[in-house]
């Protein structure tokens, strides 16, 4: 596996007061997305996910974008994808907000997004792993225990490069309950 130097990701500069607009991702979208994610990956803050990853999962993503703004052009301001796994369980992931707009809200905007599409299909529960635990709390999921996960995530997880020596935390989300 080949690291990610810092300089050699960066992220378009967007205007932290610029106008926002969310939709769901195209294939047009993927290089963004990657750049996006790529940047906190090589920070240690996430797992990369490559293009083709993104093409083959690219109707997961709800994105955030700013628009033009005092003379800087505008980019994506954000992503988070819902991953269905099985029919009672989803991975929220691939959660990432352009550094500059970060503290707006935004990450919550994307994971409520997310959760309205699995309201939508009768999703009972999401998950997420994430190394963000107080966030994932603030948007209503708990810590859980790495064995209590869903046979399907296992499955996913073995194809990671981190899986021998994972460190993220698991969380949950009951949407059954309210």
């Amino acid at each position: 596996m080949t690291l990610l130097g810092l300089d050699s990701i960066a992220v378009p500069d967007v205007h932290p007061d610029a106008p926002l607009a969310g939709r769901k991702a195209k294939l047009s979208d993927i290089d963004a997305i990657h750049e996006l994610i790529g940047y906190w990956a090589a920070r240690g803050q996430m797992l990369v996910r490559s293009r083709a990853l993104l093409a083959e999962t690219i109707r997961d993503f709800h994105l955030i974008f700013a628009g033009p703004h005092e003379g800087k052009p505008g980019g994506l301001a954000g992503v988070c994808g819902l991953h269905l796994l099985a029919p009672d369980l989803a991975e929220v992931r691939g959660l990432a907000i352009h550094p500059h707009m970060q503290g707006r809200g935004l990450g919550r905007q994307l994971v409520a997004a997310c959760e309205a599409e699995a309201r939508a299909i009768d999703l009972p529960a999401l998950f997420a792993w994430t190394y963000q635990q107080g966030f994932f709390e603030k948007c209503g999921f708990t810590r859980i225990d790495k064995t209590h996960l869903h046979p399907k995530v296992w499955s996913e997880c073995q194809r990671c490069a981190f899986f021998e020596n994972c460190n993220e935390i698991a969380m949950h989300r009951d949407l059954t309950a309210g």
